[in-house]
């Protein structure tokens, strides 16, 4: 089975479960996954796992991720981006540097945001986007979010180039949106774009069109799913000690140093094959969670 994962730059214009299905089917791969959602309209980072490497997702997913995008004043679209219809314009009041920088300092730290109606969250089964094409808005949950950067980065008339890092579940419409209320105007993003996702920060994406071509010549492209976890800690098990564990029992640990309990670590056979995750158990001993179907002898 093709498992790994493909750290994939999203083109504009297709969804990310668009994007996906493409991969999957260029593979042949029985599952797949991706580590958070773009827009249609951004582009950038977007982590596929591909059949065992989607055990792996959870443990991901929740890392920070960062964002370049244009925010355009004056007017605010239903959708909060330039693939929507305007429904607001408002006049844009004289701007400066120092101005700017003392609103987008607001938006830093942990906050609440609400997810917008245009969201793939789901109410009684349906996606909010679904509601929102009847016009119909139903009221939304609060999240907390961490905007841990946000700085300008150019200024030009009626818009602000801005980059930020965040946590996961964090909106970039909607802080926006909520940017150009503070400004005294309204807005919605004409480009939106993701750099890295954690832990692949320093990594190089490979483009859609470069990721089918090595499908079909059978080039290797795949990272290996443990590429994800390396700030776990190792540990290397016996032959005996990997037939136990995929019997889903316990096992001694041999982690130096132990971790601490309820953690969870990287478990590799006598052969150097990464096996899965295993958790520290409050006696030390290592619980299988999320084992890859491999074979290690």
């Amino acid at each position: 089975m093709p498992t790994g994962i493909i750290l994939l730059d999203k083109p504009q214009g297709l969804t990310s479960n668009g994007a996906l299905q493409r991969v999957r089917k260029a593979f042949g791969a029985q599952s797949a996954g991706h580590v958070g959602t773009l827009d249609p309209m951004a582009t950038g980072m977007l982590p596929i796992c591909l059949d065992e490497a989607t055990k792996v997702i959870a443990e991901i997913e929740s890392g920070s991720k960062a964002y370049e995008f244009t925010l355009t004043l004056g007017s605010r679209t239903d959708t909060g981006d330039a693939e929507g219809q305007v429904v607001e314009t408002l006049p844009i009041p004289p701007l400066d540097a120092a101005g700017i920088a003392a609103v987008l300092a607001r938006f830093e730290g942990v906050q609440s945001q609400v997810p917008p109606m245009y969201s793939a969250l789901k109410r009684d089964g349906k996606p909010l986007y679904e509601l929102a094409r009847q016009g119909i808005e139903v009221a939304r949950e609060a999240r907390q979010i961490d905007v841990r950067r946000l700085e300008l980065r150019d200024r030009r008339e009626g818009a602000l180039e801005l980059a930020c890092e965040c946590t996961k579940g964090t909106y970039i419409r909607v802080l926006g949106e909520d940017i150009a209320r503070a400004l005294g105007t309204c807005g919605h993003l004409t480009r939106l774009r993701r750099p890295w996702v954690e832990p692949f920060r320093d990594r190089t994406m490979v483009s859609l069109e470069s990721v089918l071509a090595a499908a079909q010549a059978g080039t290797p492209i795949l990272e290996s799913p443990d590429f994800a976890l390396q700030s776990l800690p190792r540990t290397a098990l016996t032959a005996e000690q990997v037939d136990t564990l995929r019997h889903g029992q316990p096992v001694a640990s041999v982690c130096e140093p132990a971790p601490e309990i309820g953690r969870r670590v990287r478990a590799y056979g006598p052969d150097g094959v990464f096996l899965g995750l295993a958790e520290v158990l409050p006696d030390g001993r290592l619980q299988p969670r999320r084992l890859l179907r491999v074979d290690s002898r």
